[in-house]
């Protein structure tokens, strides 16, 4: 029984302390760069927290299974935003201006449809279709930095 949980719980306490170090480390960046949090959030934080899912999805795509890197895409989204937003609008309250909410709400459903629409239509996201993901990522961090 030990050999299961004490690994699992001692992950979850490196997590945990791991988080708190990256998002402590991210507004010290912020404020000595004089960049928005909300940048720091999108760039630095955004990376170091999806890397494992990117991991995984270059792993799966390498290896000929494309729908668990769509399930891992998506499962991870789903979780970042009602798992994650949930419980830390839980804790304390978040606080967005009402035209960044209206802008990045439209934009997320805008940019979630495109890939299902992507995905939808070949069954594949061709690379002209990921480099316009990547450049509308890239547009939309320029149009953000202060």
């Amino acid at each position: 029984m030990s050999e299961t949980w004490m690994p699992l719980i001692a992950g979850f306490v490196l997590l945990v302390v791991g988080g708190e170090l990256l998002v402590r480390g991210a507004v010290q960046a912020a404020e000595r760069m004089d960049v928005s949090p909300l940048v720091i959030g999108l760039t630095l934080v955004g990376f170091g927290t999806s890397m494992p899912e990117l991991v995984t999805s270059v792993q799966a795509g390498l290896s000929g299974s494309p729908g668990i890197a769509y399930g891992n895409i998506v499962g991870s989204n789903i979780a970042n935003i009602l798992v994650i937003g949930g419980i830390s609008a839980l804790i304390f309250p978040v606080i967005v201006a009402e035209a960044a909410l209206r802008r990045d709400a439209a934009l997320m459903v805008g940019v979630s449809a495109l890939l299902v629409i992507f995905a939808a239509t070949a069954r594949r996201i061709d690379r002209w279709e990921r480099l316009a993901l990547l450049a509308g990522y890239g547009a939309y961090l320029y149009l953000l930095w202060p």
